[in-house]
């Protein structure tokens, strides 16, 4: 048997009411928090999204952990690489060059970061040989002086497979007409594309040992690459390889190296979250306009419940039942709403740039060019809670105004 409170606040919930203003309202209060509630869930969705895929996509070129050398080169690599590969987390490790260059093609010139790599080993801990889209990292091979280079560098250059670009290594030499920039021709034998456009077009791949000669390093390395079985662990772990590696070096993880880039996308996620909550809160009070009305629109009714013995209690539970069912059935659907359009972004963004003809994310602008979208179900339940807390507080004032009402005045003039 249903409790009086509850009996009668669902009645006049589905009971047609004579001001249809009223009615209008509700439907308003209703779709305002469910478009409140959508649009908080899919762009909570899309900014866990943009954190996977800018991690995945960073991480895919980045290492987990680096040994780097303090000053100069890591004469004993080797050692190193041996070291941090007894720590248990350390899956695999890899020796690289890293330097700075100018790579030119006819009149076209630009900025590169040169990056000398053991293909074999550096495939272990990075995944640039599974996004070649021409060539293969293994075509690097010592002395041939070939390189790999991102999609965007090489249609910068105007350059494809098997022809040539000229390196300048920013050390020059010593001649007798002065300081001369050292060259060096290398023939392109791949193309990657990992979809970060930092690295597609800023980052060219050589045999370590061409780096190290043109570079004259000898037979040192600028540090070790390091992937780990956790990539969360980063930190401990980094920790851990700076007591127990012997070599003059210093460790860094990739949330070093990228805190910006997270912290940047923590702090948006916050705000959005604050900002959408706030226009769902506008939704939630609109039922007290709503309810103020109905309350006003009722007056007989409550005088008539209250001679009947109805405590102000129970006419206030009333009140609050009626309320809270519109903020239910408005969170009810937003939630519905925002599963939907979150699990299928991918579908309708691609619809709208098409209909629209424009891009929502340029390459040239933005680390990633789609929209991505990750629905975090803790995430879902936080939204619909603090929906559902605004709509029962919305509900407490209408409500206890409606419990003051004196049967008396209310029915003097009906």
């Amino acid at each position: 048997m249903q409790p009086f409170e509850l009996f009668v606040g669902l009645r006049y919930t589905r009971a047609k009411r004579r001001n249809h203003f009223i009615s209008f309202i509700s439907l308003v209060s209703m779709l305002g928090i469910a478009l409140g509630i959508a649009a908080l869930i899919t762009v909570m969705s899309v900014m866990n999204g943009f954190e996977r895929e800018i991690r995945s996509r960073i991480l895919g070129v980045a290492a987990h952990v680096q040994v780097l050398a303090i000053e100069g080169g890591l004469a004993d690599w080797r050692k190193a690489a041996a070291e941090a590969k007894s720590n248990p987390q350390v899956l695999a490790a890899a020796p690289f060059v890293a330097a700075q260059g100018l790579l030119s093609s006819g009149s076209q010139v630009r900025g590169v970061i040169v990056r000398g790599v053991v293909p074999d080993l550096e495939d272990q801990v990075a995944d640039i040989g599974s996004h070649m889209r021409g060539g293969r990292l293994a075509d690097l091979q010592p002395g041939e002086f070939g390189i790999v280079l991102g999609t965007d560098l090489a249609r910068a250059l105007r350059v494809q497979l098997g022809e040539r670009v000229t390196l300048i290594a920013p050390q020059g030499q010593v001649t007798p007409a002065g300081l001369m920039p050292r060259l060096k021709q290398f023939r392109v034998t791949g193309i990657f594309s990992v979809g970060h456009y930092e690295y597609d077009s800023g980052l060219a791949l050589v045999r370590m040992e061409d780096a190290q000669a043109l570079y004259r390093m000898g037979e040192a390395a600028s540090g070790v690459r390091l992937k780990l079985a956790n990539l969360y662990e980063a930190p401990r772990v980094a920790r851990e390889l700076a007591k127990s590696i012997s070599a003059d070096a210093y460790i860094t993880d990739w949330t070093q190296q990228n805190a910006n880039y997270f912290r940047a996308i923590q702090i948006e996620k916050r705000m959005m979250f604050i900002i959408l909550t706030l226009i769902i809160a506008v939704a939630a009070f609109n039922l007290v306009s709503t309810l103020v009305m109905v309350v006003t629109d009722k007056l007989p009714d409550i005088a008539i419940l209250r001679t009947l013995g109805a405590s102000p209690a129970a006419i206030m539970k009333i009140f609050m039942v009626q309320g809270t069912l519109i903020g239910v059935i408005g969170t009810a659907l937003g939630v519905f709403l925002g599963v939907v359009l979150s699990l299928n972004i991918d579908v309708v963004v691609p619809a709208i740039e098409r209909a629209f003809d424009f891009q929502i994310l340029s390459r040239e602008v933005y680390y990633i060019s789609e929209l991505p979208s990750q629905l975090d179900w803790r995430d879902v339940w936080t939204v619909a809670g603090v929906a559902l807390a605004l709509a029962f507080l919305a509900t407490l004032y209408p409500s206890w105004r409606a419990a003051r009402v004196n049967p008396a005045e209310a029915l003097r003039y009906e």
